[in-house]
């Protein structure tokens, strides 16, 4: 009996992972374009309640797995500069095409032929950033780089404090969002 790489482990659990997270996706409608432009003209609040739903949960289960042993977390540093223009383009993306890379990726596998021309952008952008990052590291990586900067650490309280009083601020405003 042949033992399969641990690369190919790995790998075969991150597509199990990535399809499910396309089909929570698909599911939750936030795949849908109608339902993206109308969280950004503020009609419709489907895709906060999901991504609400999902910080909650990714938060309290990696705290969790943290404070268990079974993940350490790994800070990148705070870069502001890059953070505002990276914030920037990709605002602009997702205003010019109503997706996000994961509800491009879900839309395309629902069959949204516009998601193709997104998804074309996307690899032409990736690219682009790609030819850029020599230069991006010399100069705007610089501006205002933080180091690794955690909002625990930065509100000056203690991971464990954070956690629970940003989840039941988070479940409280996802129950008022339910209402709406």
């Amino acid at each position: 009996m042949t033992q399969i790489s641990k690369p190919f482990n790995k790998n075969l659990l991150a597509m199990v992972f990535g399809v499910f997270f396309g089909f929570l996706l698909q599911k939750g409608g936030v795949a849908k374009y109608n339902i993206l432009v109308g969280q950004l003209l503020l009609h419709d609040f489907t895709v906060v309640k999901v991504m609400l739903t999902a910080i909650l949960v990714a938060m309290l289960g990696l705290y969790f797995l943290h404070i268990n042993g079974k993940v350490k977390f790994h800070i990148k540093p705070t870069k502001t500069a890059s953070n505002i223009l990276g914030g920037l383009i990709f605002g602009v993306g997702f205003a010019l095409a109503g997706y996000c890379p994961g509800t491009g990726a879900a839309a395309l596998g629902q069959g949204d032929l516009l998601a193709i021309v997104f998804m074309l952008g996307l690899v032409g952008g990736s690219y682009i950033f790609a030819e850029l990052s020599g230069f991006t590291k010399k100069t705007i990586d610089t501006w205002g780089d933080k180091g690794k900067l955690t909002l625990p650490a930065v509100l000056g309280v203690g991971t464990k404090k954070f956690v629970i009083v940003f989840a039941t601020i988070l479940s409280i405003l996802l129950f008022f969002l339910s209402r709406v």
